[in-house]
């Protein structure tokens, strides 16, 4: 009698489990499991984790361009570069050094272009202080972003921002701290913008 409870409940639990992955992929999102605070609590809070050397980010990034052009006033957008190893940390420190240096805008789509077409990795600090030049940011400029307490800091801090937003691969975009979505989740990136919309607009009204 034991062991046939503890098949139900491990059958129970299977179930429980598959229609929690069904019922996100019909919605096109998912809760997430611990809800996290926002930066703003006056503000709607969209976060984008991403990583430079990803393709999939490099074609959802003119469509997530294009949505930040209508950007609601009650919203506010991150991205979040990803670190899963020393690759992606230093393409992070390489978003977070141009974001020191307040030229992310300026930088940001060459950036993704010279991964993905120009096969540059950009994976050390010499190869990047040469973009950075070709930017128009001064040798010592770079060097002193790049090094700096600020940058270091966010390194340190992106390295667990995965695991906190339950985020195992990119791009995916976080919604007020409570919901995820991906392509997977969402069926294609087109779907994406649409899932965010209505997540910002639920979040709006408060239903």
């Amino acid at each position: 009698m034991l062991f046939k409870k503890i098949i139900q409940t491990g059958l129970l639990a299977v179930l429980f489990g598959f229609a929690t992955v069904i019922n996100a992929e019909s919605v096109g999102y998912e809760n997430l499991t611990s809800p996290q605070p926002t930066q703003n609590p006056e503000k709607i809070e969209v976060i984008e984790f991403f990583w430079y050397g990803c393709p999939h980010c490099y074609h959802f990034e003119p469509q997530l361009t294009k949505w930040l052009e209508k950007l609601p006033g009650n919203v506010q957008f991150i991205r979040q570069p990803t670190i899963f190893n020393s690759l992606w940390e230093a393409h992070a420190k390489a978003y977070f050094t141009a974001e020191a240096l307040g030229i992310v805008d300026k930088v940001h789509a060459d950036f993704f272009d010279t991964i993905q077409n120009k096969k540059q990795k950009l994976d050390t600090e010499d190869g990047l202080m040469q973009f950075f030049i070709a930017h128009g940011v001064s040798e010592a400029d770079f060097r002193n972003a790049y090094h700096s307490f600020l940058v270091d800091t966010k390194v340190r801090q992106a390295k667990t921002m995965s695991a906190r937003y339950g985020v195992t691969g990119v791009p995916a975009v976080i919604i007020n701290g409570k919901y995820k979505t991906n392509g997977p989740l969402a069926g294609s990136q087109e779907n994406m913008i649409k899932i965010m919309n209505q997540l910002i607009q639920k979040e709006s009204t408060g239903q």
